[in-house]
């Protein structure tokens, strides 16, 4: 182990800390250490995302393995024209439409019994204050799951669209850079999809309350 790895190996994992052009060139240069510490950093929030778009824990994690093989192969072709992350949730946007795909193909048999498992790690931060109360937490468990369940059923490319904004927090630049879309088709896919969402849950209230669904029109 040379000195640069040592350097990558005390360093906290916060992406914050390494410059972006260093990071980029260490990873063209196939370094371990680089692509360890990308690792460190970008596991949790990409499987984050993937676990969103495609609503399956087990599917998640096998598509971060997927993404991260591919940013390994493709490392050295990085040519630093966008920002690390932007580069890493392309490639796992496109691993996601790869495995919807395969999905399509062949028909889904069985239940991953790591579901709920899962579902707590994707969003054990958010559920970890010990300041809330078990109802609050409760409520909030319930609200998850219904948004869940409606951007499941939200079509594509809306609700990746949707996902990367009001989950990930891209800005629209950074989306655009992402999805491969232009800046107008961003904004016009993400008010598409927050009505999509909307709609859903406003119909999903009707349904609770024991109103007909034609309301919603």
């Amino acid at each position: 182990m040379d000195a640069r790895d040592t350097v990558y190996e005390l360093m906290p994992a916060s992406a914050g800390q390494m410059a972006e052009q260093e990071l980029a060139r260490e990873l063209r240069a196939g370094s371990q250490a680089a692509f360890n510490y990308l690792i460190a950093v970008y596991h949790q929030p990409l499987y984050r995302l993937l676990y969103h778009l495609l609503q399956d824990p087990t599917e998640a994690a096998d598509a971060v393995q997927d993404a991260f093989l591919k940013v390994f192969r493709s490392a050295a072709q990085f040519e630093g024209r966008c920002s690390v992350k932007t580069w890493l949730y392309r490639i796992a946007v496109h691993e996601a439409a790869n495995h919807r795909r395969w999905w399509r193909r062949h028909k889904r048999r069985e239940t991953s019994l790591d579901e709920s498992a899962g579902e707590g790690v994707a969003w054990s931060e958010r559920l970890s204050s010990p300041q809330e109360s078990p109802l609050s937490l409760a409520m909030r468990a319930e609200t998850r799951r219904r948004l869940e369940t409606i951007l499941a059923g939200i079509p594509e490319p809306f609700r990746t669209t949707v996902v990367l904004r009001d989950l990930e927090d891209l800005g629209y630049e950074e989306i655009a850079e992402v999805t491969g879309a232009h800046l107008g088709t961003v904004k016009s896919r993400l008010v598409r999809g927050r009505e999509m969402v909307r709609r859903q849950l406003l119909e999903t209230e009707l349904l609770r309350a024991g109103a007909p669904a034609r309301e919603t029109l």
